[in-house]
C-alpha cells in the first residue's frame, strides 16, 4: 500500500474517530468522503497500476499474489498501439484515464494491470478493495451486514412436502444461513458476527462497493465542473468494458478448490432445460446477482405459478365450448342451407364489392361458438378475481423477501444520488426542511421547463402511434374493397377455400400482421427516444430514473400494442349506420362491418398474432442473437484453443449488459399480462399461452444471463418497483374492457335478450323459449332500389330477381312507418348491455375491494421477524453500547472513590 494511500485511510479513520466522540455526524462523512474524489489538479504525481503477468492459472480470482480478490475488471485499449486515432486523441484519453485510475488509488483501491493473451492492445485493469475500504463504504452506503444468526423457529409448511419434490437437492445447493442483520458501523465493528474477513463481504457486496466508488471517482475538472465516473469513460470510449467477474466456468468446476463454483450451480440446477421443473434457487440466484435480479426472477416464478390455475380455468371454458360448439343454433342456421343458403346479405363497399350469401361464413361462425359461449362469460368474471389474488398475494411474498433479503428499509437508507445528477448540481437553493444550503442542477423554473418537454415529446410519440393505428384501418378498408371484389367472384362457394378465405378473414390476418411489424419498427425507435428523454429529464436517484422511464416506456407500449385491439373490440362495425346511408372515414372510405357472428373472433386472431409473433420475436433477440454474436467471437479467435485463457479475458468475450438491465425482461411480461387481463374475454386460451411462454423464459433468461452475459453489477431493490401501480392499473381496467368485450364485442347479450323476449309472445312465435329464428331476427332487411348511386353495386347474374339483401343491426324494414331506424330490439338489447356492464363491474369491484381487505399485505409472520430482528439491532448495537459506558463509567467511579478513600484516610491518620 503506498504512502498516499495509507493517508487517506487515516483521515477515513480520524473521521470515523470524531463521529464516535459526537463532534461529526454521518451526514458530514458522507460529504467529505463522496464529493471528495477527484484530487489529480491539486497533485504533482499520479499513481499509476502494478504490472503483472498473466500467470498461467485461468479460474483464478485473485491477483497474481494469490491474496487480493479481483472485485471488478476495467478494460481498455493500450493508447500506443492504436493506429486508428490520431495522436493528439490518444493522448488526450490517456491523460483522462491515468488521472481517473490515480484517483481510484488515491481512495483506497488497489489496481493491477495485465496485458491480453489474445489482443495484445488490450490491457486489463483489476481492481481490489482492501478491507479498510470496504468498512468505510458499506457505512457510507448503508449496507446491511449480519449481526448474529437467527433463532427463529421456522414452521414448515402443510404443503411442505408436496414442494420437496420440486426443490433442488440441498446437498447440491445449500441453503444460506440467516442472520438477524443491521446497518453497518466501523465504530462497531465487534458487533457484527465476523468469523473471516475475507468472506464477511461476498463477492456480490464487493463489487457493489466498488462499482459506488468507480461511479463517483472524477477524472477530469473542466470550467469548474467535475466530470467522474465510469460510465462517462466507457460512453466516450476511454475504457472498453467494465464489468464483475463470474467466479467460474459455466459448464465447469473451477480448478481452484476454495471457489464455491455458484455459477455452475446456477447453470446446472437453474437454468439447464432438464431444471425446468424444479424451482428456483432464489436465494442463490440473489447471492450471485443482487437483489434487483432475484426479486425479478422471484416474481416471473410467481407470476407464472398463479397463471398456471387461470390456465386450467381458461382451457376448461374453451373445452366446454369445444364441446357445445355442435349444439349451437345460431350456427346451425347459419350452415343450414335452407336457413342460410337462402339469405343474401348486402355488400359491405359500395360498387366494387357485391352480394353474398351468409353460408360464406358457416365456418367462421363454428369457430365463434367455440370462444362466444356461457364458459367465456364465467372465465372473464374469474380473471376479475384472479387478478386480484395475484397481486394481493405477490405483495404477501414481497414482503417475506423484503425481509428475508434485506431490503425493508432499502429506499430510506441506501439510495444515493446519481452521478450524473450530482455532476450537474451547480445551483444553490435552500432546503425548505433543514434550511441549509444544497446544490440542485436545475431551479424551479428549468424544472418546468424539462418537464413541459418531456411530456410534450412523450404525447407527440403517442399521437405518431394513433397515426399509424389509423394508417391501418385505412388499409383494412381499402383492402377489403379489393378482397370484396375479387375472391367472391373467382371462387366458386362450394370450394374448401371458400370457407376460410373470406374478405373479412384475409383482411383481418394481412392487417394484423402489418400491425405488428409496425409494433416492432416503433419499439425500436422509441426506446432510444424514451431514454434520451429520461436523461434531460435528470432523475435525482436510480430508483427514480427507473421509475420515470418504466411510466414513459408502458405508456407508450400500451398504446402500441393495445390500440389495433381496442378499434376491433370496441369500434369496428359500431358506427356503420345501414346500406343505404353508410358511414364514411375521411369522407372516402365506407367504415368497416364485422361478420354477422361479430367481431370477436377477429380479435381473438389480432391476439393470436400479436402474443405469438411478440414471443417469438423476444426469444430471436434474447436467445438467438447472443448466442450467434459469441459464436461469431470465438470463431474469430482461433488462437483461443491454443493458450490458456485467462478468467477476466473469457468473460470480457461475452456479450455486455445493457444499462437498463432487467427492464426490458419487465416490459415484456407487463405487456403479456395486459394482453391476458384485458381481452381475456375473447380469448380464454390466453393464460394457457402466457403459461407454457412463461415456464421457457425463466429459463431462458437464466441461460441467457448464466452463460451469455458478463456478470451484472449487483444491484438494490425493495420491490418491481413502478411496475406494481402499472399492474394495479391494468387490473381495474381489466374489469372495463372484458365486460364491454361481452356486451359489445360478443353476440352474448343479442342472444340472450332473444332467447328470454323476443323467441317468445309477444314479440316471438314459438311456444317456449328457444334460439330457433335467431339469425332471421337479427338481420334487418334493406331493398335494394334504397341504395344510392354512387355505393350501387352491380348484380351477378346468381342473384336473380331479388329486390332486398340483409345486414347486420337491429333496424325496421322498408315500408314499415319509421323504416331503417331502429326497433325495439335494438333498444332491449342496448338496457341489457348497459345493465349487464353496470352489474358485472359492481360485482367484481366489490369481491377485489373484499379480497384486497381480508388478505394483508404483511403476514403476521413476517410481522414476528420484523420486530425480531428490530428488537436484537437494538440490543446488539444500542444496549452492548451501553454496558461498556457503563462499565467505563465504574472503573472511572472506583478509581475516584479510592483516590477520595485515601486521601480522606491520610488527612485523619
Amino acid at each position: 500500500m503506498t504512502v498516499e494511500n495509507q493517508d487517506v485511510l487515516l483521515e477515513v479513520e480520524e473521521e470515523e474517530e470524531e463521529e464516535e466522540d459526537g463532534e461529526v455526524v454521518l451526514e458530514e462523512v458522507e460529504q467529505t468522503i463522496v464529493p471528495s474524489y477527484g484530487t489529480v489538479p491539486d497533485q504533482q504525481k499520479l499513481h499509476a497500476s502494478e504490472w503483472a503477468e498473466f500467470d498461467q492459472k485461468p479460474d483464478s480470482l485473485f491477483f497474481n499474489d494469490g491474496q487480493r480478490r479481483i472485485d471488478f475488471v476495467l478494460v481498455y485499449e493500450d493508447e500506443n498501439k492504436n493506429e486508428n486515432r490520431k495522436k493528439s486523441v490518444n493522448k488526450k484519453q490517456m491523460r483522462k484515464r491515468r488521472a481517473y485510475e490515480s484517483n481510484l488509488i488515491s481512495n483506497g483501491l488497489q489496481l493491477e494491470a495485465t496485458r491480453s493473451v489474445l489482443d495484445e492492445k488490450l490491457i486489463f485493469v483489476k481492481v481490489h478493495a482492501p478491507w479498510e475500504v470496504l468498512c468505510t463504504y458499506a457505512e457510507v452506503m448503508h449496507i446491511k451486514l449480519p449481526l448474529k444468526p437467527n433463532d427463529l423457529k421456522t414452521r414448515d409448511s402443510a404443503f411442505n412436502w408436496f414442494s420437496r419434490l420440486f426443490r433442488v437437492d440441498e446437498n447440491i445447493i445449500k441453503p444460506e444461513q440467516e442472520f438477524f442483520t443491521a446497518p453497518f458501523e466501523k465504530a462497531r465493528l465487534s458487533d457484527f458476527y465476523i468469523q473471516d474477513k475475507d468472506i464477511f463481504f461476498n463477492p456480490a457486496t464487493r463489487s457493489r462497493i466498488v462499482h459506488f466508488i468507480l461511479s463517483r471517482v472524477e477524472y477530469a475538472v473542466r470550467d469548474n465542473v467535475k466530470k467522474f465516473g465510469i460510465n462517462k469513460l466507457l460512453d466516450s470510449g476511454i475504457y472498453k468494458a467494465a464489468f464483475p467477474l463470474h467466479d467460474s466456468r459455466f459448464n465447469h468446476r473451477s480448478e481452484d478448490p476454495n471457489c464455491p463454483n455458484e455459477r455452475y450451480l446456477l447453470y446446472k440446477e437453474w437454468a439447464h432445460p432438464r431444471s425446468i421443473y424444479k424451482l428456483q434457487p432464489l436465494d442463490l440466484v440473489r447471492k450471485y446477482y443482487g437483489e434487483k435480479t432475484g426479486i425479478y426472477f422471484a416474481w416471473l416464478g410467481f407470476y407464472t405459478q398463479m397463471l398456471s390455475v387461470a390456465a386450467v380455468v381458461g382451457l376448461a371454458c374453451f373445452l366446454y365450448g369445444y364441446l357445445t360448439k355442435d349444439n349451437c343454433t345460431w350456427s346451425q342456421e347459419v350452415c343450414d342451407p335452407n336457413i342460410g343458403g337462402n339469405i343474401i346479405m348486402c355488400p359491405q363497399c359500395d360498387q366494387e364489392c357485391t352480394y353474398w350469401n351468409l353460408t360464406i361464413t358457416c365456418e367462421s361462425s363454428k369457430k365463434l361458438c367455440i370462444f362466444d359461449s356461457f364458459g367465456t362469460l364465467i372465465f372473464a368474471v374469474f380473471m376479475g378475481v384472479w387478478v386480484t389474488l395475484f397481486l394481493e398475494f405477490w405483495k404477501r411474498r414481497q414482503a417475506e423477501l423484503e425481509y428475508e433479503w434485506d431490503t425493508v428499509e432499502f429506499l430510506e437508507q441506501e439510495e444515493h444520488v446519481r452521478p450524473e445528477y450530482e455532476a450537474r448540481c451547480i445551483h444553490v437553493v435552500t432546503n425548505e426542511i433543514t434550511q441549509q444550503e444544497e446544490h440542485v442542477p436545475y431551479t424551479a423554473c428549468g424544472k418546468c421547463v424539462r418537464m413541459t418537454f418531456c411530456i410534450s415529446a412523450v404525447f407527440f410519440w403517442i399521437l405518431l402511434i394513433i397515426a399509424s393505428v389509423i394508417g391501418i384501418i385505412v388499409y383494412r378498408l381499402s383492402v377489403f374493397l379489393v378482397f370484396s371484389a375479387k375472391l367472391p367472384r373467382h371462387i366458386n362457394g362450394t370450394e374448401a377455400i371458400q370457407k376460410y378465405l373470406t374478405p373479412q378473414a384475409a383482411t383481418s390476418v394481412t392487417a394484423s400482421i402489418i400491425s405488428f411489424i409496425i409494433i416492432m419498427i416503433l419499439n425500436i425507435i422509441y426506446e432510444k427516444v424514451a431514454i434520451m428523454i429520461t436523461d434531460f429529464e435528470l432523475p435525482r436517484t436510480q430508483t427514480d430514473y427507473e421509475n420515470s422511464l418504466t411510466m414513459k416506456m408502458f405508456l407508450f407500449q400500451f398504446v402500441n400494442y393495445y390500440s389495433s385491439c381496442f378499434y376491433i373490440a370496441f369500434f369496428k362495425g359500431k358506427f356503420v349506420r345501414f346500406p343505404g346511408d353508410p358511414v364514411y372515414w375521411l369522407g372516402k372510405y365506407r367504415n368497416e362491418e364485422c361478420d354477422p357472428g361479430g367481431c370477436l373472433l377477429e380479435l381473438t386472431t389480432q391476439l393470436t398474432i400479436i402474443m405469438g409473433g411478440k414471443a417469438i420475436w423476444n426469444n430471436i433477440q434474447e436467445v438467438l442473437l447472443p448466442w450467434v454474436k459469441n459464436l461469431i467471437g470465438r470463431c474469430c479467435s482461433a488462437a483461443r484453443s491454443e493458450k490458456t485463457i485467462p478468467r477476466w479475458e473469457q468473460d470480457y468475450h461475452l456479450q455486455p449488459v445493457g444499462k437498463l438491465g432487467l427492464f426490458y425482461e419487465y416490459l415484456e411480461m407487463v405487456i403479456q399480462f395486459g394482453f391476458v387481463t384485458l381481452f381475456v374475454a375473447s380469448f380464454p386460451l390466453a393464460p394457457l399461452l402466457a403459461l407454457v411462454n412463461n415456464l421457457l423464459e425463466i429459463r431462458v433468461d437464466a441461460w441467457k444471463i448464466t452463460t451469455q452475459f458478463r456478470r451484472m453489477v449487483p444491484q438494490k431493490a425493495q420491490d418491481i418497483g413502478a411496475w406494481q401501480p402499472i399492474m394495479q392499473g391494468i387490473a381495474i381496467l381489466a374489469v372495463v374492457t372484458n365486460a364491454m368485450i361481452i356486451a359489445f364485442t360478443s353476440d352474448m347479450i343479442p342472444r340472450l335478450v332473444y332467447y328470454w323476449s323476443f323467441s317468445v309472445p309477444p314479440y316471438g312465435d314459438h311456444i317456449s323459449y328457444t334460439m330457433k329464428g335467431y339469425i332471421n331476427n337479427t338481420l334487418s332487411v334493406f331493398n335494394i332500389s334504397d341504395f344510392k348511386n354512387e355505393s350501387k353495386p352491380v348484380p351477378l347474374p346468381w342473384f336473380g330477381n331479388q329486390t332486398t339483401c340483409r345486414y347486420r343491426d337491429f333496424r325496421y324494414p322498408p315500408g314499415h312507418q319509421y323504416q331503417y331506424e331502429h326497433n325495439i330490439y335494438y333498444w332491449h338489447v342496448i338496457a341489457a348491455k348497459l345493465s349487464f356492464i353496470i352489474v358485472m363491474e359492481h360485482v367484481i369491484y366489490c369481491v377485489k375491494f373484499i379480497v384486497s381487505y381480508v388478505i394483508p399485505d404483511v403476514s403476521q409472520k413476517t410481522k414476528s421477524k420484523i420486530k425480531r430482528e428490530k428488537y436484537l439491532t437494538q440490543t446488539l448495537l444500542h444496549e452492548n453500547h451501553l454496558k461498556v459506558v457503563k462499565k467505563k463509567m465504574g472503573k472511572i467511579a472506583d478509581r475516584i472513590w479510592k483516590e477520595a478513600d485515601g486521601t480522606f484516610r491520610t488527612k485523619y491518620d
